[in-house]
């Protein structure tokens, strides 16, 4: 059963939100993935975010670029955690319009919003809010970290010689 639902706006958002697919399976954390278009497909949204937690998924990562709006329309109607990212898209005002339009939620519709093309970090994020109560997943958060840091360390070394 998917834990994390990965929604994005359009095929063309898929590029970037593989990242978030891919570290999450890294991470072993099931995920689902679909295209939501908040003006295209508005009834299709409304179905899933108010439906995603009897699914079981757990925390919704959405992206979208232009103007943004399945993240935060999806947050109105769901009661799970959605962390939006901002899509730096050919309709994009260089990605600002797209991240303005997710950071930018009225007072009760929280989304927590990574950085422009930055689902990495979302999807990285979805496992942490995952792992704070799932001893399994947070031991591979912690284990990736590691990951990170032996990283730097070896690059670190590598300058030095």
């Amino acid at each position: 059963m998917a834990r994390v639902a990965i929604i994005m706006g359009s095929t063309s958002d898929l590029p970037v939100m593989q990242q978030a697919i891919d570290v999450l399976k890294e991470l072993g954390v099931p995920t689902e993935v679909d295209i939501v278009s908040a003006h295209r497909t508005p009834e299709k949204m409304f179905e899933f975010g108010k439906q995603a937690h009897e699914r079981g998924i757990q925390v919704i990562i959405a992206g979208a670029g232009g103007a943004a709006h399945l993240p935060g329309m999806v947050a109105s109607l769901s009661p799970l955690p959605v962390i939006g990212v901002p899509v730096k898209s050919s309709n994009s005002i260089d990605g600002w319009d797209s991240v303005l339009s997710i950071l930018q939620m009225p007072g009760g519709v929280p989304v927590a919003t990574v950085a422009l093309d930055g689902a990495k970090n979302a999807g990285i994020l979805a496992a942490q809010i995952i792992g704070a109560s799932d001893p399994e997943v947070l031991k591979r958060i912690i284990a990736y970290k590691e990951g990170l840091k032996e990283k730097v360390i070896k690059g670190a070394q590598q300058v030095k010689k």
